[in-house]
Order: structure tokens, then C-alpha cells, then sequence
């Protein structure tokens, strides 16, 4: 749905920076269990939480007879299996492979790759705009999430290891563009087959690695956790990506660092220090100032037909030709866009990809 009152990116920047707030605090929850589940039996259940919990409200949204949302189609079919391929078992295989192989200092700086990664893809393949005040902005909250991972020690690390993590990194940032082409569908359903489609895989690899499924006392709140870090938090991030493209939202998300560095505090006894203060201000600054970006031009919209979930703004000036279609707003159905020429504040969203002189 857009708005032309630019209201539309800072409604994105919220859903973003709520996603990375519930999944920034699941780093310091986590680390509660790894004493007692191992790292890869843990992301399964995080994941499978996740999609259990989506599975039972989308049972409860089902009696709701309005479309809210399009469904998935069969042409989305290979859009889901990239996304659970590369961000369901690639990225994590790979960044296990390398963590072990460097330090924790440099495996931390290294993880910071993934936003900068996303962004590159989204402007070069996939047709975001990205101007230099928004690339300026982005780049204070990816240094500040860099400087989160600075602490004393040393840092060493084999090449094979840092390639690994470098991979890691692509293999999520190809999940998120991939994840942004599937936005105009129902968020639900999308993040429902990503999660329980990671923790498939992930329970199998840890099997597979000798890992034990934890006693009751301890699967019970990592499901629970799972469903609001993994689950709700993606959910979030599907509406951020729909509003923001990936670009932006890869900025926004980015913030998780800082939310479970501020969380790490009072759950595991850290102190922050002058490098978090100064990490945690450009990290402020920069959600700020892209908070606050605005970008208008002229631009033209061709003639679209596709099916999202939209209410009758400028953009969307149609008849319901389909009975079944009910009135109250928002809601989904297949339409058309007739072409369209005018000027407002917007965001790279799929309704507006579009060249830049």
C-alpha cells in the first residue's frame, strides 16, 4: 500500500527498527541456553518456534473471509526455495564453518558485511535507488554496528574463515533482496515457509552433527522465544521490506546490534564502555537522519497488473469487477495501474522502480 504524504517510510523505519529490536534481543536471551543446547539445535528451534507460532494465527486469520493479503502462487515457488536455501542453510552452515576458524572479535566485524552486501545487490541488481544522502545516512548505523563488535583482544583469522563468513553474509543478503520480491504477498505465509523451512534444515544438520534435542524444560521458552524473535521480528521485516526496499531496511536492521548490546547489560553482566557510546551515537544519528529523508521527484508509473494487498489512495483508482471483493479497506485483490505521471515524497518500494537522471 502507499501513501503520497511520505508518511509511508517512517511507518517502514518502524516496522524495521521493530524487527531489530526482537531479534537484537534474542543474541543475549541465546546465550542463556548455549550452555545447555548447542549453537546449531538452538537456531532450529528458534526457527521452528517461530514457524509454529505463524502456522496457529494464520489458522486464526483464516475465518476472516476478506482477502487482507495475497496469497502465494506457484510462480513464487522458486523465490521461497531461494530464500530457504540461502538464508535457511547456507548462511548459517557457512557462517558455523567460519566462526570456528577465526576469532570472536573478527567474526563480529565480519558478520557487519551482510548490510553493506544487501544494499550493493539491491542498488546493482535489483534496481533501488539509493542516493548519497541515504547511502550517507546507512553508513553511520553500519559503522556503528562495526564499532559494537570492537573489543579488546586478538584478532586473527585463517582466509578460509573469513571467505566463509564473507559467504555467509551474501547468502543472507541474497536472501533479503529475494525476500523483497515476495513482499506484495501475504507476510505470513512468506515468513511461515522461510522458518519452518530454516528450522527443518537447521534440526537436521545439527542431528546430523551429533547435537541432542535439549530436555522439555528447555524446548518449551526456545520455542517461545523463536516465535517472537524469529517469527514476529521477520514478519516486521517483510512489511519494512515491502514499504523501504532492501536497502534501507538492511540499514534499519542493522540497529539489532545495538539492542542486544543494551540488552546484554543487565541479562549477562556487561559494562558498556566509551567504544559502545561512541558505536551507539552514530547508530542514533543515522536513524535519525534516514528517518527523516525525503525524496520527491516527477516520476512515471506504466500500466501494472498484480494482485496486493492496497487501499484506494492515488496510486490505486480502480472498480472491483470481482463480487466476492469487499469494500473495507485494506484489503487484496488483483488490479490494474493505468499509467501515471505525477511528483510526491516516496521510497523504492515495488511500486516505485524507477530510473534516476
Amino acid at each position: 500500500m502507499v501513501t503520497p504524504d511520505g508518511t509511508a517510510h517512517r511507518r517502514g523505519g518502524a516496522y524495521g527498527l521493530g524487527a531489530a529490536a526482537l531479534f537484537g534481543a534474542s543474541a543475549p536471551i541465546s546465550k542463556l541456553f548455549l550452555p545447555h543446547v548447542g549453537p546449531l539445535m538452538l537456531a532450529a528451534l528458534l526457527y521452528l518456534g517461530a514457524g509454529i507460532g505463524l502456522t496457529l494465527i494464520r489458522l486464526l486469520a483464516a475465518r476472516d473471509p476478506t482477502p487482507r493479503e495475497a496469497a502465494l502462487r506457484k510462480t513464487d515457488v522458486a523465490l521461497l526455495a531461494g530464500v530457504v536455501l540461502f538464508g535457511g542453510l547456507v548462511g548459517p552452515v557457512l557462517m558455523l564453518f567460519g566462526l570456528a576458524r577465526v576469532s570472536g572479535l573478527a567474526g563480529s566485524l565480519l558478520l557487519n558485511l551482510e548490510a553493506p552486501l544487501t544494499m550493493a545487490l539491491a542498488v546493482l541488481l535489483f534496481r533501488e535507488h539509493l542516493g548519497r544522502r541515504a547511502a550517507g545516512d546507512a553508513a553511520l548505523i553500519v559503522a556503528g554496528a562495526a564499532l559494537l563488535g570492537v573489543r579488546p583482544g586478538e584478532l586473527h583469522a585463517s582466509a578460509a574463515g573469513v571467505a566463509a563468513i564473507a559467504g555467509a553474509c551474501l547468502s543472507w543478503a541474497i536472501d533479503n533482496n529475494l525476500s523483497q520480491r515476495l513482499t506484495l504477498r501475504d507476510p505470513l505465509a512468506v515468513v511461515q515457509i522461510k522458518t519452518l523451512g530454516a528450522g527443518a534444515c537447521a534440526t537436521a544438520l545439527a542431528l546430523l552433527g551429533g547435537q541432542q534435542i535439549p530436555e522439555p524444560s528447555l524446548v518449551a521458552p526456545a520455542l517461545l522465544l523463536g516465535s517472537l524473535s524469529y517469527g514476529v521480528s521477520l514478519v516486521l521485516d517483510m512489511k519494512a521490506l515491502r514499504i523501504l526496499g532492501a536497502a534501507r531496511e538492511a540499514a534499519y536492521f542493522a540497529t539489532a546490534a545495538f539492542i542486544g548490546a543494551i540488552l546484554s547489560v543487565p541479562l549477562l553482566g556487561d559494562q558498556p564502555g566509551a567504544t559502545d557510546l561512541a558505536a551507539a551515537g552514530l547508530m542514533v544519528a543515522g536513524v535519525a537522519l534516514l528517518r527523516s529523508e525525503q525524496h520527491a521527484h516527477e516520476h512515471a508509473h506504466a500500466a501494472l497488473e498484480h494482485d496486493h494487498v492496497h487501499a484506494h489512495d492515488e496510486h490505486h483508482q480502480h472498480a472491483h469487477v470481482h463480487p466476492h471483493v469487499a469494500l473495507d479497506e485494506p484489503h487484496a485483490h488483483p488490479h490494474r495501474h493505468e499509467p501515471l505521471s505525477h511528483a510526491h515524497p516516496h521510497v523504492p518500494d515495488l511500486h516505485h522502480r524507477h530510473d534516476h537522471d
